[in-house]
């Protein structure tokens, strides 16, 4: 990354992490809103289309030689690169739409298969979470200004008690398989969060693992994946137990494992 000004890379995920925030807010907070269905089934709605819109053309204006790949831009998902970035402008579009809060902003930038850097705003619930110019990672809380940060904690991963795990997983996405699997582990806590939120909880200190035995695309993941590294985690394919990459063909990922790398997996059936 010697050639980008990772300065001004971190100052221009914050900007447009608030932008797009203000704009999904403002839409969050009308009596109605509109909702398509895309060819895939999932929802689509105005404020999704809004913060795309803002964050591809801050990037592209800010990088203009670093490739974008957008969930909400079909054209984007041919991109084949070394170097790219990563959006999802709306992860969490059905708790948005549901009016839970649980829905977040993500940008990440990808380096030879490894999300470098990244930036999780969950804008209903005032927190953001994103990784430094220097490679560390910290949590700003709101009231937000648009000038500079005002309160942040730098992240870093709890050791885990290994006889008593704290597990985060989707409210939306339980099934048995991962129930199955979460109970081959000494459980002492269990947490539920929507969107990538799950990989920050783990980088605050407030879980220590988060497996996921289901369908997530590379956008979904990839800005909580940077956090969660810069805090000291990892985050590994389901079955080799290999770091999960990026810029894979189609953007889709395995299931994966995230975890403090003290917690001792279990064999994957």
């Amino acid at each position: 990354m010697s050639d980008l000004d990772l300065v001004a890379l971190e100052t221009q995920f914050r900007a447009l992490a608030l932008r797009a925030g203000a704009a999904i807010m403002e839409i969050y907070e009308r009596s109605e809103m509109e909702v398509q269905t895309k060819a895939d089934s999932s929802p689509l709605t105005e404020a999704d289309q809004a913060a795309d819109r803002l964050i591809s053309e801050g990037l592209t204006a800010a990088f203009p030689d670093v490739p974008i790949v957008t969930e909400e831009q079909t054209a984007s998902h041919a991109v084949q690169a070394a170097r790219f970035f990563i959006v999802d402008p709306l992860d969490g579009t059905k708790e948005f739409i549901r009016r839970r809060g649980a829905f977040t902003v993500n940008i990440a930038l990808v380096e030879n298969g490894n999300p470098v850097r990244g930036i999780v705003y969950a804008p209903a619930k005032a927190r953001m979470f994103y990784t430094r110019a220097d490679g560390t990672a910290i949590e700003e809380t709101g009231p937000f200004s648009a000038l500079s940060s005002v309160q942040t904690r730098q992240l870093q991963m709890r050791r885990p008690a290994l006889e008593a795990l704290s597990v985060v997983a989707s409210k939306s996405h339980r099934d048995p398989a991962t129930d199955a699997y979460i109970a081959k582990y000494p459980v002492a806590e269990f947490r539920s969060a929507g969107s990538s939120l799950k990989f920050c909880l783990l980088a605050a200190g407030e879980a220590d693992f988060y497996p996921r035995l289901g369908r997530t695309m590379e956008w979904d993941t990839a800005a909580g994946q940077a956090v969660l590294q810069a805090a000291g985690g990892e985050v590994l394919d389901f079955n080799t137990h290999q770091p999960l990459r990026y810029g894979k063909a189609g953007y889709e990922n395995p299931f994966f494992l995230a975890r403090h790398p003290d917690v001792t997996l279990c064999d994957t059936p």
